[in-house]
């Protein structure tokens, strides 16, 4: 094969297929270590860009919401995401944590969601993609190992195991909206076709 466009590198293991558009409900599988290369879906850009403006929602909540409350000998303290990152605002390497907590966990899939929902939006009404959706599209997948919000749910999980055993822990609505929020965020990976969307983009240019 000597036209790039007509293949497909497993992102994987790298292994290269001709690239061929299954019919809707089926899949493309990696035959070497079994990666969904193609799996078109009915209505599956309505759904990602649901999902997408369920996570810029969701993370608007648990970001000033109350997220934990920690109660010892009748002393009580609640805090928010937003204000554990403001607890490092101390200058220096302390801010630049802060300014790190906040992008990573919150700015990032907040970021990554709008990109989709600008990308996708003018494609699911049959329209011509918007200006530099291609880049946009592209940062979204580029950002994707940095958006750590389902890590920063592991760290709580854990720090929560020590703590429960010298004080008592509430959990606010922000903490169980995190929680929604990475499920959210796995479907919506999951769901969202790549290879068909780069073929549109590419078909839409030419």
């Amino acid at each position: 094969m000597t036209n790039e466009d007509a293949m497909i590198a497993c992102p994987q293991c790298d292994a290269l297929y001709t690239a061929r558009a299954p019919d809707l409900g089926e899949k493309a599988v990696c035959a070497r270590c079994h990666t969904v290369l193609i799996a078109p879906r009915r209505n599956a850009l309505l759904r990602v860009m649901a999902l997408a403006v369920t996570v810029v929602i969701l993370m608007a909540g648990a970001t000033f919401f109350p997220f934990l409350s920690v109660n010892v000998a009748g002393l009580s303290n609640a805090s928010s995401v937003f204000d554990a990152a403001l607890a490092f605002m101390d200058g220096g390497a302390m801010m630049l944590l802060s300014v790190l907590v906040l992008g990573l966990i919150v700015l990032i899939p907040v970021l990554r969601a709008v990109l989709v929902l600008y990308v996708l939006l003018p494609l699911s009404l049959g329209r011509k993609p918007l200006r530099h959706a291609r880049g946009a599209f592209r940062l979204s997948e580029e950002l994707r190992p940095w958006s750590m919000a389902e890590i920063f749910v592991i760290g709580v999980a854990v720090a929560l195991v020590k703590v429960s055993d010298l004080a008592q822990v509430g959990y606010g609505p922000a903490f169980w909206m995190f929680a929604a929020l990475v499920l959210i965020s796995v479907f919506q990976d999951g769901m969202m076709d790549r290879w068909t969307i780069w073929k549109t983009l590419d078909e839409a240019d030419r």
